[in-house]
């Protein structure tokens, strides 16, 4: 197995889609990657963040985790992005990072990256769904090779049987309601292991 080098590139406010990066990474690992963990660089403003206690010390907790750049991009051999959802659409700070890479897109360097998403919401109906398809609206115009989980694995119905890719349920104490590490981790292994594939078949 050719390998793998994976950028886990996540949106986080108050920790839940942070924890489902480290979960990939985590799997990722175990399966043979070479695994960077990756922040969006926020843009809220500080006022913002101070005014929610969950906010702040979570932007305080992980300032030192590295913010995603186009490099890491044009580095990686595969990405899973985890978001949250808003209004059923990806943050605005998220969409401000993609907005940066149409330099990338025009070169070509973007095309045949594989990638996989998880998303997390409020509220069972939030738009898990959608906020993922979003996101493969954005990977489709890449040329990028999409891996969903799909229903490869049992794990897949313990986090709420997503095949789009893992979505979680915070609660409002910010706890999860389903057990997605497992499924979070799976989803890692087979993004790594696609990407191997594709690697091999292109001689690199």
């Amino acid at each position: 197995m050719a390998n793998v080098k994976l950028a886990v590139i996540y949106y986080s406010a108050t920790g839940t889609n942070y924890q489902m990066a480290q979960w990939a990474a985590e799997g990722a690992k175990e399966a043979g990657a070479e695994v960077k963990v990756l922040r969006v660089q926020e843009l809220a403003p500080q006022a913002a963040i101070d005014s929610n206690p969950g906010w702040k010390a979570h932007a305080e907790a992980t300032k030192d985790v590295p913010v995603a750049t186009l490099a890491d991009l044009e580095w990686a051999d595969a990405f899973i992005f985890s978001v949250p959802t808003r209004f059923g659409n990806i943050p605005g700070q998220v969409k401000q990072f993609i907005d940066t890479t149409g330099g990338l897109w025009f070169q070509g360097k973007l095309a045949n990256k594989v990638v996989s998403a998880m998303a997390s919401t409020s509220n069972p109906h939030g738009g898990h769904e959608s906020t993922i398809l979003a996101l493969n609206n954005v990977f489709y115009h890449w040329g990028a090779i999409l891996v969903p989980p799909g229903y490869t694995d049992p794990v897949t119905f313990g986090a709420g049987g997503n095949p789009y890719g893992t979505s979680v349920t915070q609660k409002q104490d910010g706890g999860m309601l389903e057990d997605v590490q497992a499924a979070v981790k799976h989803q890692a292994k087979r993004t790594v292991t696609v990407a191997g594939w594709v690697k091999q078949g292109l001689g690199q």
